[in-house]
């Protein structure tokens, strides 16, 4: 039996990006000092033109105090052949990230449901295209109209937040460390549909601005369902790393970035302060992140009406899912019926071993732990990586990552090592246990182990789930007992 603890709280587990530039202004002030702060926060909202006055029309009143669901849309342009973002070429608007937030003090709780971008849905006037179509042919009324259409939900508010303010803001607050489960590389090289560059290594690190979003937009080789989840999984590290006091301090800077990147419906003094109320009680209370029942196919991610009606029930009721954030499924029907008969644990010893020796070849001065076992059809993702890490205060650590990829699309897990021994994302365990001679410190995200750690005088290590966090919880403990350092 499991020794609980407190699972932890804070303001960034309950906020989106978008939320999060909202309230931050807000986070520790005094009710006269908070005043003057949505002063300033309709100021800098002012600076661009609101939502169309058709879009405001697509909107539900909703009586003070009330539950209120926000629309937010991560949008940016991007020239027609999708060619990298930092040549600055500009071209059609699209929407590359859609979130409903449910904020409902009621019930004690704020829900969140990420849509994909690739989603089969009814474009109002167009027909059946992918969701993030909706934005390219008429903006965020008809992303707006599509929405409403597809989960029948009643929508109160909406914010249209330019990815560019994401890249400032991460860079404001101090860049954030990330647990990056594999590489991420992509030049173009290879032809065919072209994608923003990247060259991101696995392991933990320091991600700033626009490494950061290369990062959470990554979609060459993976797909939606794997791409949401590494979205909420950066901002869950965002909110481990930075404190309410922190965005306090910054507050105007953070406001100015709001401001200039953000189109939204909510611009008057009143409608800001009934906001901030509302999701100030909210965010004292738990999230609840609600998973996106869906299938990925060739072209589109689909969902049938009785998930789209148990997901937006979830939804109304701030009920988190339980589960995976989500399950893919092999193409053919031979490797799906291979896939569910090899859902245990195999021995990697000798190639566990292996990566060992070659972390120590490349330079790891010190204990280098590896796993003696492996997911069944799992593949260690070529050779671990060594290399370094520098610390907020400027003092430089030793690391590695050893990557294990399963056989399906964005599903890698591994073990990382590091002398720095208190890096940001082993703050405040859910639980502990001792097993086979060591103290494990576990994570837990909802229902899930996100990670488990141990530590030794010479190093901490943890082994990490993979984004859709679909190993279970006995396979997760079970690879972590069987870690050992290699001794020659």
């Amino acid at each position: 039996m499991l020794e609980q603890y407190d699972r932890p709280k804070g303001i960034w587990k309950r906020l989106t990006l978008g939320a999060f530039l909202i309230l931050v202004c807000a986070a520790t002030a005094t009710a006269v000092a908070a005043l003057h702060e949505v002063d300033r926060i309709v100021e800098s909202i002012q600076q661009n033109p609101g939502v169309s006055s058709r879009a405001e029309r697509e909107l539900d009143e909703a009586e003070e105090g009330s539950p209120q669901t926000i629309m937010l849309i991560g949008s940016d342009k991007r020239d027609k052949n999708a060619n990298d973002v930092r040549r600055g070429v500009t071209g059609g608007a699209r929407s590359d990230t859609l979130i409903l937030i449910r904020l409902d003090p009621q019930r004690k709780n704020t829900a969140l449901l990420s849509l994909p971008r690739d989603l089969r849905v009814q474009i109002p006037g167009r027909g059946v295209d992918k969701l993030n179509a909706a934005y390219a042919y008429g903006g965020a009324e008809l992303t707006l109209r599509t929405v409403k259409r597809f989960t029948g939900l009643r929508i109160n508010h909406l914010v249209n937040v330019d990815f560019g303010g994401f890249k400032e803001a991460v860079s404001e607050i101090g860049c954030v460390y990330a647990d990056i489960d594999r590489r991420y590389f992509n030049d173009n090289s290879q032809g065919g549909a072209r994608y923003a560059t990247i060259d991101v290594k696995p392991g933990y690190q320091k991600m700033c601005g626009q490494s950061a979003l290369d990062y959470v937009r990554y979609r060459y080789e993976d797909n939606d369902l794997v791409r949401a989840a590494r979205q909420q999984d950066f901002l869950r590290q965002m909110k481990q790393q930075v404190p309410p006091t922190e965005l306090f301090n910054k507050r105007q800077r953070l406001v100015t970035i709001f401001g200039k990147n953000t189109q939204s419906d909510i611009r008057s003094r009143q409608s800001v302060l009934r906001l901030l109320k509302l999701a100030l009680a909210s965010a004292s209370q738990p999230f609840k992140e609600v998973h996106f029942r869906g299938r990925v196919g060739k072209s589109y991610v689909t969902a049938s009406d009785s998930s789209v009606e148990k997901m937006t029930s979830e939804f109304l009721k701030a009920q988190s899912s339980k589960g995976p954030r989500g399950s893919l499924r092999p193409k053919s029907r031979r490797a799906r019926k291979k896939a569910k008969a090899n859902t245990g644990l195999e021995s990697a010893v000798s190639q566990g071993r292996d990566q060992g020796a070659k972390a120590v070849a490349e330079g790891a001065r010190f204990p280098v732990f590896y796993p003696r076992f492996r997911t069944k059809l799992a593949l260690f993702a070529g050779d671990p990586r060594v290399y370094a890490i520098r610390t907020p205060e400027d003092r430089v650590h030793q690391a590695y990552r050893i990557v294990l990829k399963q056989g399906l699309v964005g599903e890698y897990y591994g073990i990382q090592g590091t002398t720095w021994k208190d890096p940001p994302i082993l703050a405040t365990p859910s639980t502990k246990r001792r097993a086979a001679g060591r103290k494990f410190e576990i994570h837990y995200d909802g229902d899930r182990v996100r990670l488990i750690a141990w530590r030794t005088s010479k190093g901490v290590y943890w082994l990490s789930n993979t984004l859709l966090q679909s190993l279970t919880e006995r396979q997760m403990f079970d690879i972590a007992k069987s870690a050992r350092a290699y001794t020659g």
